[in-house]
């Protein structure tokens, strides 16, 4: 509770807010307090002469106005309304400068004066043209004909501010120990009373009609200690007094009466129910305080982690030394001069590294102080039962809590400074060189970072980035990227080179490869990174049909030199009377996926082929021919599937142009179907297939072909029985 002081305190005083007010900016000031930081502008620089439109805030021209002096860092007057800076000012505990009032006047002027004036400086009237700056954003802003009234009371802060202020000051006694009361351990809800242990079993029996009383421990008894919970008290309208604030005015951001809405200037505004505006903005600033308080978890352990980094360069240190002195004391007496330099040297970077670390731990500890404080006096906001109080504070409330994550962005939670001495001591050069003996960097690289926002998968292709640590000065030259197999076995070198960002293709589809990569120079091989998870498959199906699909084209780089593509590589010919082959962009080694291919062009002669085939299939010679291909050819008449140039499974039924073509592989069943106008063709094409397989297609100039893919699985098949894990993305 300690750190939410800081939020209940005013930042021109330095005491407990009284009377607070919030300004435009959400920050919040007591009353007195703004009278006394109050200034007068003249009417030619009013900001109120030149502004185009009314906004939220008017920001005031400080140099013209002198309000504001990098001298003193404290506010100024202007037109005599506050007195002049030949006056000494007064300084808040929070480094506000507050002027002073200035001097009383005559005894009759005094009496001229209207009887508000005579009340006080609170109830004097605002001069016109007034302004008044935030001590915190420090924003100005010009006050309308209401002055101060103008601005909402707090009376949410005011709520909390009072049940701080008893929580610390009553603590939970028993109300029936006549001298020295002890702890209270227990409350009775009916009696309204704490008692401690021998008072209950002396005064409040658990029997006869006091048996039926509700004990409860005391802190769940009472609403902070020493006052019961209060009921929730109805607002009122400050325009119209009878009235209670039952709405809430969506455009001015206020609650209103139902007379406002009738008589006032939110008649026309966009109104909604006050309860259910009250839960809502309490969830968002909920959410709001999940995210900061999870940045509040990694600050203490970033101190933590801070802390322990001290430790180690305080150990570095001591091994390092004596690691220097050991060499130094085995040459000749000319490096005794020598020594002493470099055990400067050494402890130079030591108390470099130290202020570097104790400045991020002081920096690191204020803000985790200040996010803590906010967080609890959001809690105790959360807690207050009046809808209006809380919707008066509550958009400002979740605009800070906001804006403190967000000042935990990326890098303030990253040490400054490594542990490590990046000296070592190059002691082979002769005796009259040393003195030109100096530190050489002899280290290993760090671990690289993976930047996962640049990381990617694509079909079977996987795109990885890295960088060196920021805080890093080890030259580097080159690294090792290395992938699994894809089904957890061991990791293989897949790149080694100078830059930092890779692309490696022909990977399995619907696989899971673990990535990691590490640095090296002339010293050595560095650490690996952390290891980085990634998949090859796109969810395509419904998980209950437990089933992938790919969208891929065809591969103009592996295919034959007569092939000719267009259409995004989806549809394919060729400028040969020859077969020639081309292959699709991705390889499929498990799972069950479906592809089709439309006849755009046919005259009833050639014979294409169908089918899957390794990489390196023969490229000028119908699929089929050799024994890395699987494949059904097939003309106007009917149709054979074809493996190592065997022919098998003669086939009535041939196609035509506009005639469709389905190719389903089933790596479950290890088999290959074809399908021709979503009939299957055939029995079961090929069993036993195992490995990776392109799809594939042989064909000549009297034939085109589009492929279609990212289909579903045809209704008509049913895959057998896998482990789901396996078709999982």
């Amino acid at each position: 509770m300690d750190e939410m002081e800081e939020e209940l305190k005013c930042p021109v005083c330095g005491s407990f807010f009284r009377e607070p007010i919030i300004l435009p900016c959400s920050h919040n000031i007591c009353l007195a307090c703004a009278r006394n930081i109050l200034v007068q502008t003249p009417d030619t620089e009013s900001p109120q002469s030149s502004r185009a439109s009314g906004s939220d805030y008017d920001y005031l021209d400080l140099d013209k106005m002198s309000l504001y002096s990098e001298a003193d860092s404290g506010y100024g007057s202007y037109g005599g309304f506050v007195s002049l800076p030949t006056t000494p000012c007064q300084k808040s505990p929070n480094g506000v400068r507050v002027f002073p009032p200035g001097p009383a006047p005559h005894p009759q002027q005094q009496q001229q004066q209207p009887p508000a004036q005579q009340a006080g400086c609170l109830l004097a009237p605002i001069p016109r043209n007034a302004c008044i700056t935030c001590p915190q954003c420090h924003r100005s802003l010009v006050l309308d004909e209401r002055g101060l009234r103008g601005f909402p009371r707090n009376r949410v802060l005011e709520g909390v501010v009072e049940r701080y202020r008893q929580g610390r000051a009553a603590a939970l006694k028993c109300q029936l120990c006549e001298r020295n009361p002890r702890e209270a351990a227990i409350m009775c809800e009916q009696c309204d009373v704490l008692y401690c242990e021998p008072c209950r079993m002396r005064c409040h029996p658990p029997r006869g009609p006091l048996a039926k009383h509700r004990l409860v421990p005391p802190a769940q008894g009472r609403v902070g200690p020493g006052r019961r919970a209060a009921p929730r008290k109805t607002s009122t309208c400050a325009e119209h007094e009878l009235e209670n604030l039952s709405m809430y005015c969506v455009q001015c951001k206020a609650p209103v009466c139902y007379q406002c809405l009738e008589e006032g200037k939110h008649g026309t505004h966009e109104v909604k129910a006050l309860g259910a505006v009250w839960k809502l903005h309490k969830g968002q600033l909920s959410q709001a305080l999940n995210g900061l308080s999870d940045r509040a978890s990694e600050a203490k352990e970033f101190l933590v982690q801070l802390r322990n980094t001290v430790q180690h360069i305080q150990e570095n240190s001591v091994e390092f030394e004596a690691c220097l002195v050991a060499q130094c004391d085995a040459l000749i007496d000319a490096l005794n001069r020598r020594k002493a330099q470099l055990l400067a040297c050494v402890n130079k970077e030591h108390e470099h590294k130290l202020k570097v670390v104790r400045d991020q731990i002081s920096h690191c500890t204020v803000k985790l102080r200040q996010t803590t404080g906010l967080m609890e006096y959001c809690l105790e906001v959360i807690k207050e039962n009046d809808p209006s109080g809380f919707l008066q504070i509550s958009d400002a409330l979740i605009r800070r809590v906001l804006m403190t994550e967000n000042q935990w962005g990326k890098g303030t939670l990253t040490p400054r400074m490594t542990s490590d001495f990046d000296l070592t001591l190059d002691s082979a050069p002769l005796l009259q060189t040393i003195h030109q003996l100096d530190f050489v960097q002899m280290k290993v690289p760090s671990a690289p970072m993976l930047q996962l926002e640049e990381c990617c998968t694509e079909n079977n292709s996987a795109t990885l980035s890295w960088k060196q640590p920021p805080l890093s000065t080890i030259a580097v030259d080159g690294y090792i990227l290395e992938l699994d197999d894809g089904d957890g076995g061991h990791f293989r070198e897949v790149y080694v080179g100078t830059e930092t960002i890779c692309t490696v293709d022909g990977l399995h589809y619907n696989s899971t490869y673990k990535s990691r990569v590490k640095a090296f120079n002339a010293s050595g091989v560095g650490q690996y990174s952390k290891t980085l998870i990634m998949h090859t498959s796109h969810a395509g199906l419904p998980p209950a049909e437990m089933q992938s699909v790919a969208w891929f084209a065809f591969d103009a780089a592996s295919a034959h030199p007569d092939i000719i593509l267009s259409n995004d590589n989806l549809t394919v010919t060729c400028n040969s009377y020859d077969d020639r082959v081309a292959l699709g962009g991705v390889a499929f080694s498990r799972g069950v996926h479906y592809w089709e291919m439309t006849l755009d062009r046919y005259d009833n002669h050639p014979d294409p082929a169908f089918g899957v085939a390794r990489a390196d299939v023969l490229k000028d010679v119908m699929l089929g021919k050799d024994d890395k291909a699987w494949a059904m050819y097939v003309d106007n008449n009917r149709s054979w599937f074809m493996h190592n140039n065997s022919h098998t499974n003669r086939t009535d039924g041939g196609i035509t142009k506009g005639t469709t073509i389905g190719v389903l592989l089933d790596f479950t069943r290890r088999i290959l179907i074809f399908l021709i106008n979503d009939e299957q063709q055939g029995p079961v094409a090929f069993e036993g297939l195992e490995g990776a397989f392109y799809p594939a297609i042989s064909l000549n100039r009297n034939v085109q072909v589009t492929l279609h893919t990212g289909l579903p699985i045809p209704d008509f098949y049913t895959p057998g029985e896998v482990d789901p894990a396996a078709h999982m993305c």
